[in-house]
């Protein structure tokens, strides 16, 4: 069987979530216990041809002219399709925590709830549970995602909007 012909017969197992693939950049806001703020936002999805993406998400203190300055946050990990047409999605951040997250696709909307969280003894803030959106609005990628903690429910600790670089 040619290449062509097992393409046909096989399509690519990524293909809703291919529009993720690329590297974003934009601004975006959080919050934490002292209050909002404004940040730069950068996000890579990569595909080493396997079946599943790469993730990387940074996040950065900005100055008045929106210039990065510190890190503010990171996470990576990596997204693929589940069995049953949604996603699937482990990503861990360097603060101590490790996620596990389920979801569904509709269009170019996916949604994420947590299924598994481990953390580490020091991990701040300590997670117990996350949600997530991402949808692709006129060609951005615009986001927010939920946390709770021990000490708090569930509310948006970081939300942007990004555009293809």
């Amino acid at each position: 069987m040619s290449e062509t012909a097992l393409d046909q017969v096989s399509p690519d197992p990524l293909a809703p979530i291919a529009w993720l693939t690329g590297h974003w950049e934009g601004s975006g806001n959080g919050t934490t216990d002292s209050g909002e703020y404004d940040c730069a936002v950068t996000v890579d999805f990569a595909s080493n041809g396997g079946d599943y993406l790469h993730y990387v998400l940074q996040w950065f203190e900005t100055d008045d002219a929106g210039v990065a300055l510190k890190s503010l946050g990171m996470e990576s990990g990596f997204w693929r399709m589940a069995a049953d047409g949604g996603v699937e999605s482990v990503i861990a951040a360097p603060h101590g925590v490790a996620e596990i997250l389920l979801g569904s696709i509709t269009g170019a909307r996916i949604e994420l709830t947590s299924d598994v969280v481990a953390r580490t003894a020091s991990a701040v803030p300590p997670v117990t549970a996350s949600h997530r959106l991402l949808g692709n609005v006129d060609g951005d990628l615009m986001f927010v995602f939920e946390q709770a903690s021990d000490q708090a429910e569930l509310a948006p600790y970081l939300w942007a909007r990004l555009v293809r670089q």
